[in-house]
């Protein structure tokens, strides 16, 4: 059996990764190709392109990289035309996933999608494209199902979410044994800095979250690096601060901190379920904020407060996202009422989520096709 897999950016390479050991467990002779990242391919997956070369994130930033997109299109028809896959696998990233998605149908292949590309939150005309060239839909987030289902009369298959099974099954040190690993002074609280995956999310991102060092005493501030990015990204930012940057040990970092600043995407729902207070932030290029603001239709940003449909945690975006704003907001979340009440809402989130075995799921209904 031959699959192929397309994933964009981190996030999807972490989900890919572990639907291909779902896959490989279920059937080991299955030959898997992908477009993703390490991850994917640690776990078994023969990588066709690697995310890097393709995660372009906001409006403006797709449109100076349009050449380029429009390239890894033609050699992803071509890949999948060589490798010729009994199924198909989309993993989110639908700006270039949904345009594979429309010539793969056309072409004669089965058409799944993991991970739904975010319609509910913009475009949601996308429904008939998606209806038009995908023959199957995993959902991860429990309103999907209704969305699709009863709104959109698109049957959809929802398998919980997948964080679940990362999270339990990672393998962490104790906090003596990060903090020693990491040079960390003993007894400081730790508040974790997670700026985002991309190299434009981190030279957004980064310089604010710093600016709250000095105003807040008392904390050892970590900044977590995004495994896809080299550390040169963040040297710019460091030149001036003492702060230890950490790598490929984020469920660590998580794992071991008291408070945590992060950027809007996965990495907000990482946190919630490692139970960390948050403050979530967002700021991106103006242009392509200006562009964003106008169709997304959501009254949030982060997965959080999606999810629960109520402000759990606090967004700061864009024009809202200051120095002052940020210290005012971590401060609310380090000791008191606003604390206890974020980690209560955590449990009930952690309960809407559908329980562990996304992956295996997933596996299971794509090979009981074949």
């Amino acid at each position: 059996m031959k699959i192929y897999i397309i994933a964009g950016e981190a996030s999807g390479d972490l989900h890919g990764s572990n639907l291909i050991k779902a896959l490989l467990t279920q059937r080991p002779d299955a030959e898997i190709r992908c477009w993703g990242g390490d991850r994917m391919e640690a776990a078994g997956g023969s990588l066709a392109m690697h995310y890097k070369k393709m995660a372009f994130m906001g409006f403006l930033e797709v449109l100076l990289n349009i050449r380029k997109i429009f390239r890894n299109i033609s050699y992803c028809k071509e890949d999948i035309a060589e490798f010729a896959p009994d199924q198909i696998i989309f993993i989110d990233f639908s700006g270039f996933n949904l345009r594979i998605a429309k010539w793969a149908k056309e072409a004669g292949y089965k058409t799944n999608y993991y991970i739904s590309p975010q319609i509910w939150a913009s475009r949601e005309g996308r429904i008939e494209k998606i209806k038009a060239s995908i023959d199957r839909m995993f959902v991860i987030l429990p309103f999907e199902k209704s969305f699709y289902e009863d709104k959109h009369q698109f049957p959809v298959d929802f398998v919980g979410h997948p964080l679940l099974d990362e999270i339990a099954g990672a393998q962490l040190p104790s906090e003596d044994e990060f903090r020693t690993q990491n040079a960390l002074p003993a007894g400081k609280p730790i508040i974790a800095l997670l700026p985002g995956s991309r190299k434009q999310e981190v030279r957004s991102m980064l310089e604010i979250m710093l600016s709250v060092v000095s105003s807040v005493q008392g904390y050892e501030f970590v900044i977590a690096k995004a495994p896809g990015l080299d550390r040169e990204v963040y040297d710019p930012y460091l030149m001036n601060h003492s702060i230890r940057l950490v790598d490929k040990q984020t469920y660590a970092l998580l794992t071991h901190a008291y408070a945590a600043l992060v950027t809007s995407g996965t990495a907000t729902l990482e946190t919630a379920l490692f139970k960390v207070p948050q403050v979530v932030c967002y700021k991106g290029n103006w242009i392509s904020y200006q562009i964003a603001k106008r169709i997304i239709t959501l009254d949030y940003i982060s997965l959080v407060n999606l999810i629960m449909d109520r402000p759990v945690v606090k967004e700061l975006i864009q024009n809202d996202l200051t120095t002052a704003h940020l210290v005012q907001e971590l401060s609310l979340i380090l000791e008191g009422p606003q604390r206890e009440k974020m980690l209560k809402d955590y449990e009930q989130l952690a309960q809407k989520l559908g329980g562990p075995g996304a992956s295996e799921k997933v596996a299971r209904l794509l090979l009981e096709r074949n």
